[in-house]
């Protein structure tokens, strides 16, 4: 599964709130609702569903849970590269490359 989750709970515009809060995004929108279903959060709360923008705003104890259950970790620049990306794919489709050195499980082509 590729999901990812981001450091912005280490910034000010993490901070909402008692929260610290962060991105959680993934190669697809299946994986993405899979990985919320792990972690306990309701499919109402994505955020801008659809889109290449498509993400879960997550508090820090849920994003453990994500790394715990395989999430991988990267910086708000390498999810801004993610977002970059899909809007420059073919199609503007929801593929997402993978950043180098990220291990990818499935081998899925990344397409809704």
């Amino acid at each position: 599964m590729a999901v990812y989750v981001d450091n912005m709970h280490l910034t000010e515009m993490g901070r909402f709130g008692p929260y610290r809060m962060c991105h959680m995004l993934a190669d697809t929108t299946e994986e993405l609702l899979a990985m919320a279903d792990r972690i306990g959060m309701d499919h109402k709360w994505i955020q801008k569903a659809g889109t290449v923008h498509e993400h879960f705003d997550i508090p820090t104890y849920r994003r453990r849970m994500a790394v715990l259950y395989g999430a991988i970790e990267i910086t708000m620049i390498e999810a801004g590269r993610i977002v970059s990306a899909r809007r420059k794919a073919p199609g503007n489709t929801y593929a997402a490359p993978v950043r180098a050195g990220a291990r990818r499980a499935g081998g899925g082509d990344g397409s809704k």
